[in-house]
């Protein structure tokens, strides 16, 4: 089961049979165990670590929501183990802090209760600050593959209104079409003459603006949820689905 192809076959089987997902769970319990240990810098120890089973059930997460455009699912499946036991961290951490919530929280004899919403929203913010950094170093090892890094991208960006908005038509497109995402990832180019053909726009516009393009097409094709919900709150003129 090393060949991504045989991977892909048995994850999309086990979508539509639990027994073939708890087989694959079992399969790839070393992977499992590993991003564990990763997260928690030593081995799980079964039935005593709640992390493992986070991941499990990540992994079992990862087999749901997986499809082709979202790259090779193992790397898929390792980002989304890795958001939930950070998510899962965060938890603990904060109710490991709860005593009692009529406890005075300081001098002025403020109760503990009335703090809890803003250290609440703290650790949030920082479980969201990890899960987008997790994301950001992703997303640039994705990149490196296409010879793109982050600050081509910052330097390719159009600068123009009208070629912005000429790059989210390309990307609409693509998103409508995801075949032309599979393209991307199994040739490494970016499909300028399907994107020409199919959304209008000039070829010379894409090509100009070509590094842009990879990075914008790329963030949908794996697990960036925060990246694209950062991406869909520019995307205005473009119908998100």
């Amino acid at each position: 089961m090393n060949n991504e192809h045989n991977i892909v076959s048995y994850v999309y089987a086990a979508k539509e049979d639990t027994q073939a997902a708890d087989r694959l769970i079992g399969t790839y319990m070393p992977f499992i165990k590993t991003e564990t240990a990763k997260f928690m810098k030593r081995p799980p120890i079964e039935g005593h670590d709640d992390e493992l089973s986070i991941a499990m059930i990540a992994f079992h997460e990862a087999i749901g929501g997986y499809s082709r455009t979202r790259g090779a699912f193992l790397k898929y499946a390792a980002m989304l183990i890795r958001n939930r036991l950070i998510d899962y961290s965060r938890r603990e951490q904060r109710y490991n802090r709860v005593i009692s919530l009529d406890a005075p929280a300081g001098a002025d004899d403020t109760a503990l209760g009335e703090t809890l919403a803003d250290e609440r929203d703290l650790y949030e913010e920082m479980s969201v600050r990890d899960v987008t950094r997790a994301e950001i170093v992703e997303l640039t090892r994705q990149m490196q593959e296409f010879g793109v890094s982050l600050s081509d991208v910052a330097d390719n960006c159009p600068k123009q209104q009208r070629t912005l908005d000429a790059c989210r038509k390309a990307l609409q497109y693509a998103r409508e079409n995801p075949e032309l995402l599979d393209d991307l990832l199994k040739t490494k180019k970016l499909p300028i003459g399907q994107l020409t053909a199919g959304s209008g726009v000039e070829r010379k516009t894409l090509e100009r603006h070509r590094k842009y393009m990879v990075a914008l097409l790329l963030i949908y094709t794996n697990g960036y949820e925060i990246i694209r919900g950062h991406l869909k709150q520019v995307m205005k003129g473009v119908a998100a689905r």
